[in-house]
């Protein structure tokens, strides 16, 4: 037996047949980086004793001659939302300190079917409400390229468990960008499926017309292995999609298709864009029309709408989603015994909610009040459904839509966080894919002058994973500067 080193999921699965390795050796080698890598704060729970169990039973078959499972020994970490039956689980908030999950979240119960291990929780901004993974109850998350950073978030947490090494692949949820932009800023590889591809069942709720469960991991083909075990429908989740999505399969035709892409004028002319990031994005564009690929720029006159409409139904669903959390049904209790049930409610959702989620509960209720329901809610829904119809319209013509990840690389510690408005402006080209049900992928392809890694975004139609997964296969063939 030789020692471990992780390349990619089909090559461990290789060195486990060849019996070159084994999953208690991968299991060990992930618990000593996690060990070495606590200044990061990426990990809130590890399981140690209960992973190498798993490993020492799936080793245990392989030698008895049991097939190999799709996922056998992959060994991934979730990001503390996802429920994990007898595990905790906090969305990293006060309010739910020492709770241990009931059930498994159908995305858990499938990893663990497909054969994988489960090494830990991730921390992540407080009920996946934030860009930067400052706002946890278990203090912000360093970005493993430059500690003195952030890994973006909310899936901070999840991004630098893949990108220092903690494990092989990580779960997260994207609700307006927290898989992509963490992924983007920590230079690894995030998906967003399309709304319903991979059922919500025990996920905890932010936003519940946006969530969706995510996977981060160091390649497009990593990714594709892991979500052709997540994806499909679950009767426990009616908003999962009813159909099987096809399987994603990466391997590279003699000659790659000829792609149709398109690029929204506005976003490469945004305030505040990173001129570096501009400069990227247009030459590698250009490279893709030099190399036969349909290119074109289409206006989309939206653009500017796409954040207010976002904060304003987000915070809508979650002012009505944690309104469960009152200390009494669900949720911190504060000590004592209040004469007044109203100052009990009030006390313990101050105590257990942190700042930026109780900033959210708060707009999400004062856009649902009467008065201003009609003028908040209404028209946002409005102009999410005039995205939803441009960006159909844009996919009768395009195969793509290729955009930024992020205005900017991850910034500095307590940048983002002294301006709430600007933090979350700089969702502005995340946000799109959540409002219009579309899936897309984060692909980490460049380097800044700052030594920060940052991206493509690209973009497809809805059910469109397949061709998703391809053209971001092709895309980190030919373009990734790792």
């Amino acid at each position: 037996m030789v020692g471990f080193q992780f390349q990619n999921i089909a090559a461990y699965h290789q060195q486990l047949l060849a019996g070159t390795t084994s999953c208690a050796a991968a299991v060990d080698h992930y618990l000593h980086a996690i060990a070495q890598h606590r200044h990061l704060n990426a990990m809130v729970a590890v399981f140690e004793e209960e992973a190498r169990a798993r490993a020492a039973e799936l080793d245990a078959a392989l030698q008895d001659g049991q097939s190999l499972l799709p996922l056998h020994g992959v060994v991934v970490s979730i990001k503390d939302v996802l429920c994990y039956e007898g595990h905790p689980v906090s969305a990293a908030s006060s309010m739910l300190k020492g709770y241990h999950a009931l059930y498994n979240a159908t995305a858990v119960e499938r990893l663990l079917l497909a054969g994988a291990i489960i090494i830990g929780t991730t921390n992540c901004d407080e009920f996946a409400m934030g860009s930067t993974n400052e706002h946890s109850a278990y203090g912000p998350v360093h970005n493993a390229a430059d500690t003195g950073r952030v890994p973006g978030g909310s899936s901070g947490g999840a991004a630098v468990a893949v990108q220092a090494g903690l494990c092989m692949a990580s779960l997260g949820s994207d609700t307006g960008g927290s898989v992509r932009q963490p992924a983007d800023y920590c230079g690894v590889t995030g998906l967003k499926p399309g709304y319903g591809r991979i059922s919500r069942w025990g996920l905890i709720a932010y936003a519940s017309s946006f969530d969706c469960v995510g996977i981060l991991a160091h390649s497009v083909t990593d990714v594709a292995l892991i979500y052709n075990q997540l994806a499909g429908p679950d009767g426990k989740d009616s908003t999962a999609d009813t159909t099987m999505p096809a399987k994603v399969y990466l391997q590279a035709a003699e000659e790659a298709p000829t792609y149709r892409l398109a690029y929204l004028a506005p976003t490469l002319d945004t305030e505040g864009l990173d001129p570096e990031i501009k400069t990227a994005i247009e030459q590698t564009l250009a490279q893709l029309q030099a190399r036969g690929h349909q290119v074109a720029a289409v206006p989309f006159p939206l653009l500017e709408y796409i954040v207010p409409a976002y904060y304003i139904l987000t915070t809508a669903e979650a002012s009505s989603n944690l309104g469960r959390y009152d200390g009494i049904r669900y949720g911190h209790q504060a000590p004592g015994h209040p004469d007044d049930l109203t100052a009990f409610y009030r006390r313990n959702r101050s105590e257990g909610f942190g700042k930026e989620v109780q900033r959210r509960i708060m707009l999400g209720s004062f856009v649902l009040s009467a008065g201003y329901y009609d003028a908040y809610f209404t028209k946002a829904q409005q102009v999410r459904q005039l995205i939803v119809d441009a960006t159909a319209q844009i996919f009768k013509e395009f195969d793509a839509i290729v955009m930024p990840v992020s205005p900017h690389v991850a910034p500095r510690l307590g940048e983002a966080t002294a301006d709430p408005i600007a933090m979350y402006m700089a969702d502005i080209f995340t946000v799109f894919a959540n409002l219009a049900g579309v899936p897309a992928m984060a692909i980490p392809l460049f380097k800044h002058s700052s030594s920060m890694p940052f991206g493509l975004q690209v973009l497809t139609n809805r059910g469109e994973e397949v061709l998703l997964h391809q053209l971001s296969a092709y895309l980190e063939r030919q373009f990734a500067r790792h």
